[in-house]
């Protein structure tokens, strides 16, 4: 059978979108361990999340050891306008071309598994005869990588079902290896592993309502915490009913957020809500900068988040003050750019900037300062912007399709040497003038950094005005700026509403209980483990409301139907 019919049935599932509602599935669960698969999976599915290409490299490598290769392109997953990628998620299809790229991936990640070099690690056990299948050692090879990569033990009719394909494959490959090969590639490419499916039952505390059960709080708790799947613990808590208990999710919880892999769930939350997906588009003309090039590109954003975590969990500081810290990290490539002396040839070094230099926190580092600019000159518009939206929360309207930008774009017209006054002539027309005095006022005072964030202190030979003014408070230069966002109620509010949202898939629509969570989190002193925690455990985080289900929607999700036809070659 050709590849392409092969996936054929997977692909009818697949392409809904992830946010479609499904029926109950199957009677109540049984003994939720590896040994012993599960009756069918009981509970209502109240959503789906694809993963992340960071969420499916992450798991790969702790299912099955960092030296496992992921090679392959990933279909992106389309950002929400004003929203996170992790609300995208639960919109997200999969194409017949991104469906054969990750085929392709998980064909060369089983047949890595299953090598001489890892065998031994995952097979407890070898066949009556190399050659032609055994069941039961398929089963106890199948069984526990099941477990993990679904972040569910097995039914019953999955463990039959891909016992029974690696016993087919190697009947016609002549090899019990490569049948458990094509059976762990089946299962990478299920949508029971390529999406978080999220299940709920009855509330009991709240009669009538809906909880999320402990299989799926141990999913969102290592999606959320450490942007990974699952680990033995979290599995075995979930499989006892631990994690609905309060304080042992919050014990579960407190570990999580107090382990170093903290730190890479803090990173994946960061380059969600700082757009970082944008750093894959950047590009600078080399002539008018000469300084920018690949090394510094893929430097930029390491560096806000070496920043990041530095300085929110090596020094457990406060969140406002991410926008006036000093201190951040450099590299060999970095220090033209900032003509400042990096003695490490290679790696990075503590560097901390000095108060005339004019940088504060994220707003001074050149990657945000490069990657809201044009490709040949710095624009106060997108900057001023981009700290609205993506640092403030505050959406700002799309410029109409017909704006004159001519005046604006002119940097050589010796008439208006500055973006100030460029600006200014632009803004004469009554139709750019509204939102511009929400975006402009606030990125002038970042003038005194180019399109790359080098320092300069004119422009066409003309003094740069670095004033600037938000929110009816005035300051000056890229330190007021900073200034003013750390002391700004909106920045603390941005962030604690983009958490809550990175949680659970969606945007929060209840006011009073993002007010409540920024108390709690003035209360800790803007620490953002403390946030985290507060959103990993507070009830609300688990509550669902029922879908409401037509019969369009009332679909069956099982492995062996979206693999039919999987073991022809």
């Amino acid at each position: 059978m050709k590849r392409s019919a092969k996936l054929a049935a997977a692909l009818a599932l697949l392409a809904l979108p992830a946010a479609m509602a499904f029926a109950p599935v199957g009677p109540a669960a049984g003994a939720d361990t590896a040994a012993a698969p599960a009756p069918a999976q009981a509970g209502q599915i109240v959503a789906m999340r694809r993963l992340t290409e960071a969420q499916y490299r992450n798991s790969i490598a702790d299912i099955f050891g960092p030296d496992i290769r992921v090679s392959g392109r990933f279909e992106p997953i389309v950002r929400p306008v004003h929203e996170m990628i992790a609300s995208g998620a639960r919109r997200a299809s999969i194409s017949p071309t991104g469906l054969e790229n990750f085929d392709a991936m998980a064909r060369v990640i089983a047949a890595q598994v299953f090598d001489a070099q890892h065998r031994a690690l995952f097979a407890p056990c070898a066949p009556a005869d190399a050659k032609t299948a055994d069941d039961r050692c398929a089963a106890q090879v199948l069984a526990p990588l099941g477990r993990y990569l679904f972040r569910r033990p097995l039914t019953l009719d999955e463990q039959a079902f891909y016992v029974r394909m690696a016993g087919a494959a190697a009947g016609k490959a002549g090899s019990f290896d490569k049948g458990l090969e094509l059976a762990l590639s089946a299962m990478l490419v299920s949508p029971n592993f390529l999406y978080v499916i999220e299940r709920a039952e009855p509330d009991p505390a709240n009669p009538g309502q809906l909880r999320l059960d402990n299989g799926t709080r141990a999913t969102r708790l290592a999606m959320m915490l450490w942007n990974s799947a699952p680990n033995e613990a979290l599995l075995k808590a979930a499989a006892e009913g631990r994690l609905t208990d309060q304080k042992q999710l919050e014990a579960a919880a407190a570990a999580m957020v107090s382990s170093p892999r903290f730190e890479q769930g803090l990173r994946a939350f960061f380059a969600d809500m700082l757009l970082f997906e944008k750093f894959d588009e950047l590009a600078k003309d080399p002539v008018v900068y000469p300084y920018f090039n690949q090394d510094v590109a893929q430097a930029l954003p390491e560096q806000t988040l070496r920043t990041i975590t530095d300085h929110l969990l090596t020094r457990n500081g406060d969140y406002r003050q991410l926008f006036t810290t000093s201190h951040t990290f450099m590299t060999r490539a970095l220090g033209p750019v900032y003509q400042v002396p990096v003695h490490r040839a290679k790696g990075w070094e503590p560097y901390e900037f000095g108060p005339r230099d004019d940088r504060a926190g994220l707003i001074g580092q050149a990657g945000f300062l490069s990657l809201y600019s044009h490709s040949g000159r710095s624009s106060p518009t997108l900057r001023g912007r981009a700290i609205r939206e993506v640092l403030m929360c505050q959406p700002v309207p799309n410029p109409p399709g017909n704006v004159n930008f001519t005046a604006v774009q002119d940097v050589h017209n010796k008439a208006m040497p500055t973006a100030r006054i460029r600006l200014t002539a632009h803004n004469t027309d009554p139709v750019c003038a509204g939102c511009h005095k929400i975006t402009d006022p606030v990125g002038l005072s970042l003038e005194r950094f180019d399109g790359i964030g080098a320092w300069r202190a004119s422009e066409n030979d003309a003094p740069i005005d670095a004033g600037g003014m938000m929110d009816g408070v005035k300051f000056e230069g890229g330190a007021g700026l900073g200034k003013a966002l750390s002391e700004s109620p909106d920045t603390p509010i941005c962030v604690a509403s983009r958490a809550l949202e990175y949680a659970v898939g969606k945007p929060p629509e209840d006011e009073a209980l993002v007010e409540r969570l920024v108390g709690d989190f003035a209360g800790s002193g803007y620490a953002i483990r403390a946030l985290f925690l507060k959103v990993a455990t507070m009830p609300e985080t688990w509550r669902v409301t029922a879908p409401v289900l037509d019969n369009a929607t009332h679909v069956s999700f099982a492995a062996p139907a979206t693999m039919a036809g999987r073991t022809g070659r």
